[in-house]
């Protein structure tokens, strides 16, 4: 699949995520961890190259400078894509327990969301995040998928906080298993462009007054996600998928 900008990812070198600054020729210390996977698990070695990205400075082409078995440097070599703005997509979900929040952070960045929001309602099951798993996830997508601007992951807030946060101008596309059956494509093409915020609801769905809450924003549409009652990682995917078709960006 390209990326945003039209170019395709090159999936035939390893992808890194660095937190240094880029920029040609300054070189760049490796964490033991970091040096010790590239150097004895994909066996590279002083000369060979990789692409690092750092979610402000664009894709880079890096050598390896190996400094024994366990120690590494990479030297930015040349900028092969700019760095793109964020996905102007907004995810609000409620939190999981770990094994499907880390699917659910992975998938959401994979699919382009540029802000993952989690929200507290009342029959959410987890009251507190950890944020760096959060971050560790949608790294990891990033790396895999070719992704250079990663997600802002905010805290966790209550529904009706994070309903205030969202810009009036900005569609709420609020994904409710008591929805009709109303084909969901339609609807969404009917809808007028602009900034987007996809909504998921908890295990056990939205009570009748967060339901009646969501409805009351202006710029919220209503979709049904179809006749099967879906777990909240699978809605996550199905909702983004759908939304991006029609919405977002991408191509149609």
């Amino acid at each position: 699949m390209s990326s945003p900008d039209g170019s395709r990812p090159d999936f035939a070198r390893y992808r890194l995520f660095l937190l240094h600054d880029l920029a040609a020729d300054k070189p760049l210390p490796l964490e033991r961890e970091q040096a010790n996977y590239l150097l004895n698990v994909l066996r590279l070695k002083s000369g060979d190259t990789i692409l690092v990205f750092n979610g402000r400075d664009g894709e880079w082409l890096a050598a390896i400078t190996a400094e024994g078995r366990k120690q590494a440097s990479l030297t930015p070599l040349r900028q092969l894509k700019p760095q793109p703005p964020p996905p102007d997509l907004v995810y609000l979900f409620a939190p999981l327990k770990h094994a499907r929040l880390d699917y659910l952070a992975q998938k959401a960045v994979e699919m382009g969301a540029g802000v993952l929001q989690p929200v507290l309602t009342r029959r959410t099951q987890v009251s507190r995040l950890n944020r760096e798993r959060l971050r560790a996830n949608a790294i990891e997508a990033a790396e895999q998928c070719g992704i250079l601007a990663l997600p802002e992951i905010r805290e966790e807030v209550p529904l009706a906080a994070a309903l205030a946060a969202l810009e009036p101008e900005r569609l709420l596309i609020f994904c409710d298993e008591d929805a009709p059956e109303r084909a969901p494509l339609a609807a969404l093409a009917e809808a007028a462009p602009g900034p987007l915020a996809v909504l998921i609801g908890p295990e056990g769905g939205f009570d009748a007054a967060e339901r009646q809450a969501i409805l009351a924003r202006p710029r919220t549409l209503r979709i049904s996600l179809g006749p099967r009652i879906l777990r909240a990682d699978t809605a996550a995917v199905a909702a983004l998928a759908l939304v991006q078709a029609i919405l977002g960006d991408w191509p149609r």
